[in-house]
């Protein structure tokens, strides 16, 4: 007998043996197997001429194992035995409430909304961990395609077929001065004043300039390119600080400002008939393989309330 005709023994041929030993006829071991009788026949014969002997005795009474049947029965009761103890600690492993989340989010959710929402999910699943990284929203789209990171959240609504795409938390983006601005009082304000007063705006590719752009396009005749912008900054802890140090103004979400305008560091400026909204998105890839504590972490992220 020679390994390289051994080594074409299969689990099928192994599993046909089995179940013809238990059953103590072909066709009874055929139907167990839902097979056909010939089928697995063709099995065992396959089996014999790997092993270079014969294992099975075809009797009137039924069958027999030859000696080295016998030993080819051990051996494939052992190696199914070790398959499904394999599939088992699998399955184990994907019940498991521990393991580690990889998420990219914007600057927004990730700055303004997810601490809160990971101290809620360490109470209920303390063994699961997560690690953030915060890029703009572009950033963070390439990187879960990339397959940099696992689960990302995006200031803005995506289409692309290889993702899955759902709509969470409401947001606004709000016109935001210094409690010592003149218009800290007003009751309004239009968009001509916003355009030409000294203007603060996120870079290029954040998701909050992005939906800007895109209001000003769709319903006014104006666009970025009119504003008086003083300068750009990469993010919106940045933007409140050139708000509060009076270098400027800015349109902002409302996420971000909660606690400056609690505690009157910053006003928030009705615009008159502008009403900018959106939703942030939880992204991840359809091909990624969810293991049960994603599929945890995306039940709580999807009940979660800001």
């Amino acid at each position: 007998m020679s390994y390289d005709q051994f080594k074409n023994v299969t689990i099928q041929q192994m599993e046909s043996l089995i179940h013809l030993v238990e059953e103590g006829s072909f066709s009874r071991a055929a139907k167990k197997m839902f097979l056909t009788q010939p089928s697995l026949t063709k099995h065992i014969k396959n089996l014999e001429e790997s092993a270079n002997a014969r294992i099975v005795n075809r009797e009137n009474r039924g069958i027999s194992l030859t000696s080295e049947g016998k030993i080819i029965l051990d051996y494939s009761k052992r190696i199914l035995r070790l398959r499904d103890e394999a599939k088992e600690k699998i399955s184990r492993m994907k019940e498991n409430e521990s393991g580690s989340i990889y998420i990219s989010a914007s600057t927004i959710p990730a700055t303004y909304i997810l601490p809160g929402l990971l101290n809620g999910f360490k109470k209920l699943y303390p063994d699961i961990r997560a690690y953030i990284q915060t890029s703009d929203s572009e950033e963070t789209l390439e990187m879960i395609l990339d397959n940099q990171s696992e689960i990302g959240f995006i200031g803005k609504q995506t289409f692309n077929r290889k993702l899955n795409v759902e709509s969470l938390w409401k947001d606004r983006l709000v016109l935001a001065v210094p409690v010592e601005h003149p218009w800290q009082k007003k009751e309004y304000v239009t968009l001509d004043e916003v355009s030409e007063e000294p203007f603060v705006i996120r870079e290029r590719g954040s998701a909050t300039r992005e939906i800007l752009k895109e209001y000003l396009q769709k319903n006014t005749d104006r666009n970025l390119s009119k504003f008086n912008i003083v300068c750009e900054m990469g993010s919106s802890e940045a933007v409140k600080e050139a708000i509060m140090a009076g270098l400027g103004v800015s349109i902002i979400s409302v996420h971000a400002i909660k606690r400056e305008l609690k505690q009157e560091f910053l006003v928030e400026v009705p615009i008159r008939d502008c009403a900018i909204q959106r939703h942030f998105c939880l992204i991840y890839r359809k091909q990624f393989s969810l293991m049960h504590y994603h599929k945890l972490f995306l039940e709580f992220v999807k009940k979660y309330t800001v």
